[in-house]
C-alpha cells in the first residue's frame, strides 16, 4: 500500500532523507526542488515502510488507504505528478538525491573557539538556524524574541484550522529546554537594547525577524475604517497582542479580498467557515466569537491576473471545496476567465475550477442567501469608496469599471520586512541586504528566512536557508573573521533585565504554556490564547508549586 503526502506539506524535505528507495520527489539536488507546491510520493517504487511517516514534521502523509476525507484527492495528485515523466537522474552518483552534507557538517568544534550566537526571532528561521548550531556546533545560543512567547509565524501566521502545521512548533520547542541555549523573550532589538550592544556580547547575531509589514495597493480610500492589511486580520485571530480584540467590524454581509494568495484563502476561508469547527482549534477566543455573531456571508477573491496566474497552491484551493456549507463560484465577468479554466492541464491550478459554477453578479445588491466564495479575476481596484468608513471598491475589468458594495476590505497582497535600527536595509525588496546571509558591512551579523530573502517560500524553505547562513557564519569562525564580543556572556543577561523587567525564560514560556491549555480546557477548547503582553507575564510568573 503506496503513501500519499497531502495539503500541509512543508517541503523541508526531512522526509527524503529517510526514504530508503527514493520514492520521493522533487529531492534536493534535483532541478525541481524548491520550485513545486508541495512533495510528492511515487506510487509505483513506494514500498510502505512508513519511515517518511515518522519523520514528518507536519503529519503530512499518509497510506493511501487512511487518507482522511478532504484529501483523498492526494493519492491522485501523487501518481500524477509521475505520470509520463522520466525518473529522475542522479547529477552525481546514486545517493545524490540525498540531503547532500551542509558545508557546516564538515566543520568541527575544535576547528574554532568555543562561540557565543544571538538569535534574533523564534520562528521557523530562527528555530532551523538553531537546530544547526546545536546539532553541528558546540555554540552556546541566546534565543530572542521582542514577544514574551516563542513561535513567530508558526503561532501568528499559520491558520488555527491547519493543526499538523502548527505541529512543527513542537519540533522546535525541544530546542528551548536545550542545555546550550538561553531563552530571553519579551526583549525588543533596537527599543531595550541595540543592535550594537548585542554583537558586542556575541561572537555572532543572527536576525530572523520575519517580515511584518504588508504591502499597500496604492488607491484612494486605503485608510479608510475597514480598510484592512490581511496580515492584521490573521494576527487578530491568531490572538497577536499587537492587535486589539475589537480591531475587525463583521458586521458587514460582503468582504472583498484584494490578492489571490495562500493568506487570501486563509481569511476567505476563516471568515466563512462554521465557527463551531473553529472551536476545536487554537482560534483566539475573541476572534471566535465575533464569527459566531458574524454576518459575512458572501467572500469576493478579487485577482489582478486570471486564474492561470494565482499564487495560491492546489491544496490550498482544494481546501476550499470541502467547507460545510460553503458554495464556491466564478464570476464569469470577462471571457479570459473561463478559456483560461477550460484550456487549464491536469496539473495546472484553474483546472480545479471547472466544475465550479460561473455566475453573473450584481454586485451593487446584497450577497443572496447562504455562504459562499466567489472569485473574481481579471479586476484590479482603483479606489476604495465609502464616507467615514468602507462601503465599497471600485475595480477595472473589460467593459469599464465597476462597482462592489462591501463593508470590510482585506489587502493580501504580500507581506514586507521593516527596517531594524542599526542594520542596513533596502527599501525596495523589504530585506536586509547580504550575501549568503552574511549581512553586508557588519562582519558576525547575519540574516536567515524573509528578512534574508524576500516573503516567499513555506515553513520547510527555511531549513535550506539556514544552512546556507549558518554554513556562511562557521566558515567565518574557521577563518577567523567573527568580532571577539567585548564582553562576557553574563553580562548580556544582566543588561537585559536591566532594560526590560519582564523578561520571560524558558521556564517562564512553559508556565504559560500551560496556563494557555488550562484556560482551553476550562472551555472544552484545546488551548485559549494569551492576548496581551501582560497576561503573558503574568502567567510566566507563576510557577509549579512543589509538594508539601
Amino acid at each position: 500500500m503506496a503513501h500519499a503526502i497531502t495539503q500541509t506539506c512543508c517541503s523541508d524535505a526531512t522526509c527524503v532523507a529517510v526514504c530508503p528507495v527514493n520514492c520521493i520527489h522533487p529531492a534536493p539536488g534535483e532541478p525541481a526542488f524548491g520550485g513545486t507546491e508541495m512533495l510528492y510520493i511515487d506510487p509505483a517504487t513506494c514500498i510502505d515502510c512508513g519511515a517518511c511517516v515518522d519523520a514528518c514534521p507536519v503529519d503530512a502523509i499518509f497510506p493511501v488507504e487512511d487518507l482522511p476525507a478532504g484529501q483523498r484527492e492526494y493519492a491522485e495528485i501523487n501518481a500524477d505528478y509521475f505520470a509520463g515523466a522520466e525518473p529522475p537522474v542522479a547529477e552525481d552518483g546514486p545517493n545524490f538525491h540525498r540531503w547532500q552534507d551542509p558545508e557546516f557538517d564538515r566543520v568541527l568544534p575544535a576547528d574554532f573557539a568555543p562561540i557565543r550566537v544571538a538569535v534574533v526571532g523564534t520562528g521557523p528561521a530562527g528555530m532551523y538556524a538553531v537546530e544547526d548550531l546545536l546539532l553541528h556546533t558546540g555554540a552556546e545560543v541566546t534565543l530572542i524574541d521582542r514577544l514574551p512567547v516563542a513561535g513567530g509565524l508558526v503561532r501568528y501566521g499559520v491558520a488555527p484550522d491547519h493543526p499538523a502545521t502548527k505541529r512543527v512548533g513542537e519540533a522546535f520547542a525541544r530546542f528551548h529546554t536545550h542545555p546550550r541555549v538561553r531563552m530571553v523573550l519579551g526583549l525588543k532589538v533596537g527599543e531595550d537594547v541595540t543592535a550594537a550592544e548585542l554583537a558586542a556580547h556575541h561572537d555572532a547575531v543572527i536576525y530572523a525577524v520575519g517580515a511584518s509589514g504588508d504591502r499597500r495597493l496604492g488607491v484612494p480610500g486605503e485608510d479608510l475604517p475597514g480598510a484592512v492589511a490581511a496580515t492584521s486580520f490573521v494576527a487578530w485571530y491568531n490572538g497577536h497582542p499587537d492587535v486589539a480584540p475589537d480591531a475587525v467590524d463583521l458586521s458587514t454581509e460582503r468582504v472583498v479580498v484584494v490578492g489571490n494568495g495562500n493568506v487570501a484563502i486563509d481569511v476567505a476561508r476563516i471568515l466563512v467557515a462554521d465557527p463551531d469547527d473553529l472551536a476545536g482549534t487554537d482560534i483566539a477566543d475573541h476572534a471566535l466569537q465575533a464569527l459566531r455573531g458574524s454576518n459575512v456571508r458572501e467572500l469576493l477573491l478579487l485577482g489582478r491576473r486570471g486564474p492561470e496566474d494565482a499564487a495560491y497552491t492546489r491544496s490550498e484551493l482544494l481546501a476550499l471545496t470541502h467547507l460545510r456549507g460553503v458554495g464556491l463560484a466564478v464570476d464569469d465577468h470577462d471571457p479570459r476567465t473561463a478559456a483560461a479554466i477550460e484550456a487549464a492541464g491536469p496539473r495546472d491550478k484553474a483546472a480545479l475550477l471547472r466544475d465550479v459554477p460561473r455566475v453573473s453578479v450584481d454586485w451593487a445588491h446584497p450577497p443572496p442567501a447562504g455562504r459562499r466564495i466567489v472569485f473574481r479575476f481579471h479586476s484590479a481596484p482603483v479606489e476604495i469608496t465609502g464616507t467615514g468608513a468602507v462601503q465599497g471598491v471600485r475595480v477595472t475589468g473589460p467593459s469599464g469599471e465597476t462597482e462592489i458594495r462591501a463593508g470590510l476590505l482585506l489587502r493580501a497582497i504580500g507581506y514586507r520586512g521593516a527596517a531594524i535600527p542599526g542594520l542596513p536595509f533596502d527599501e525596495a525588496t523589504g530585506t536586509i541586504p547580504n550575501t549568503d546571509g552574511r549581512v553586508a558591512g557588519l562582519p558576525g551579523t547575519y540574516v536567515v528566512g524573509w528578512i534574508k530573502r524576500g516573503p516567499t517560500g513555506g515553513i520547510g524553505a527555511n531549513r535550506a536557508c539556514a544552512a546556507e547562513t549558518v554554513g556562511a557564519l562557521l566558515d567565518d569562525a574557521v577563518h577567523g573573521r567573527l568580532p571577539a564580543p567585548e564582553l562576557p556572556a553574563k553580562a548580556f543577561h544582566r543588561l537585559a533585565r536591566r532594560r526590560n523587567r519582564d523578561i520571560v525564560d524558558a521556564r517562564g514560556l512553559a508556565a504559560i504554556d500551560r496556563a494557555e491549555v488550562a484556560r482551553g480546557g476550562r472551555i472544552g477548547r484545546p488551548r485559549s490564547k494569551l492576548v496581551s503582553v501582560p497576561e503573558m507575564v503574568a502567567a510566566s510568573k507563576r510557577r509549579l508549586r512543589r509538594p508539601v
